[in-house]
């Protein structure tokens, strides 16, 4: 195959997933990093369907099962901690709304990472401003380090992607809010919660809830809030802004609005969805998030990360090369797979978050016959789209 100098910005699961395969595959391939290291623990995420399949096809299964945490289901909690509806983990056969393939988002980077060839090279604590193309090769300019030329660029830089906005100009119609508000962070509770994801969901659209992590003591927490942020806050402002919202709210609110303060992997998101005609332009291509961001909560981002990586190097291989012909092919076989992926749960947000007493009786009542007939059917349909691909046999 022709050797391409390839960069790649986005070192988390869809970066070094790609930087893999195309090293694998004789290419001189660049990691680009907005930040200062390789960002460990996160929150969790879901190796589902053809996610795993690539898992396995990458020779990775083994490693990630190591680091799978131990989950039993999710459950919902009043605001006095009592439990009430749930889905267990082995509902719609270990593929449900926690699955029996749950691993810290920094745990499977860290897997990705590890397994990548020690010939592709890193630029931590940079990120892309420019990209001009002439047609044979893309001109890219950085933050710090000096401008080079590449013949492929791969945007796999998240939601707020340096690479898209570089190539196809500023977010505008791009970006697809869904009036949700969402902070995660690790921190500290009095609470045992026994191996389950535990839910609160409060009137005006607040959803408290914590999960369990692999260190002892600790949960992987979650505040949700409706609405839409017309401008970007800062961290003080995203602080104040949950203190203000959960101020009433009891069972483990106040603990988790003390931690977050202090916490070293606070996230906060103004959660959107990415939609673009093409997800190519010139010698570029944007992976995961970056390009097609289904949001939280589809339970699908890791999967189209995943699969996104692999047939985009899969097209590039089966194409010996010739950037045009695979960047086309990737966006013709990922299409079909990307557009259910991106539907929303039926009543998203709403649903997730309802404003009144009603809605929180009506999602309860969803747990308790979630397996049951027909809201059995509505679910699976949800989860079945993890599947929803034929994912190609490249060599």
């Amino acid at each position: 195959m022709n050797q391409l100098r390839i960069l790649i910005s986005g070192a988390s699961i869809a970066g070094p997933a790609a930087a893999l395969l195309l090293a694998r595959q004789g290419h001189r391939v660049t990691i680009v990093e907005r930040a200062p290291s390789l960002r460990a623990g996160g929150q969790t995420v879901d190796l589902r369907g053809a996610g795993r399949t690539v898992i396995d096809r990458l020779g990775l299964g083994p490693a990630t099962t190591e680091r799978l945490l131990d989950q039993r289901g999710i459950v919902k909690v009043d605001d006095r901690g009592r439990r009430g509806a749930n889905m267990p983990v082995e509902a719609f056969g270990g593929n449900g709304v926690v699955s029996t393939h749950e691993i810290l988002r920094g745990d499977l980077a860290e897997v990705l990472v590890g397994a990548v060839p020690d010939d592709v090279k890193y630029l931590w604590d940079d990120t892309v401003t420019a990209i001009t193309q002439d047609g044979n090769r893309a001109h890219v300019e950085f933050e710090s380090a000096p401008a080079r030329e590449f013949d492929l660029v791969i945007g796999a830089d998240g939601l707020g992607s340096a690479v898209r906005r570089a190539a196809f100009g500023p977010d505008g119609d791009a970006l697809r809010p869904i009036g949700l508000r969402y902070a995660w962070f690790t921190a500290a509770i009095d609470e045992d919660t026994r191996g389950w994801y535990l839910m609160h969901t409060a009137r005006r659209g607040r959803v408290v809830s914590v999960r369990p992590s692999r260190t002892d003591g600790t949960v992987k927490a979650g505040l949700a809030i409706r609405g839409t942020d017309a401008r970007r806050l800062s961290r003080e402002e995203q602080f104040a802004l949950f203190e203000r919202e959960f101020a009433d709210i009891g069972w483990v609110a106040p603990q988790l609005l003390h931690a977050m303060r202090t916490a070293d992997d606070w996230a906060y998101q103004d959660l959107a969805q990415v939609t673009l005609d093409s997800w190519t332009r010139g010698r570029v291509a944007l992976v995961g998030d970056a390009g097609y961001c289904p949001t939280p909560l589809t339970g699908l981002g890791t999967t189209l990360a995943l699969v996104g990586a692999y047939v985009l190097a899969g097209e590039l291989e089966r194409a010996d090369g010739d950037v045009p012909a695979a960047l086309a092919r990737y966006d013709a076989v990922m299409r079909p797979f990307i557009g259910p992926a991106q539907e929303l749960p039926p009543g998203s947000p709403s649903g997730f978050a309802p404003m009144g007493r009603l809605g929180i009786a009506l999602g309860d009542l969803t747990y308790r016959t979630a397996t049951r007939w027909p809201m059995r059917l509505v679910w699976a349909a949800q989860f079945d789209k993890a599947d929803g691909i034929d994912l190609p046999a490249y060599a």
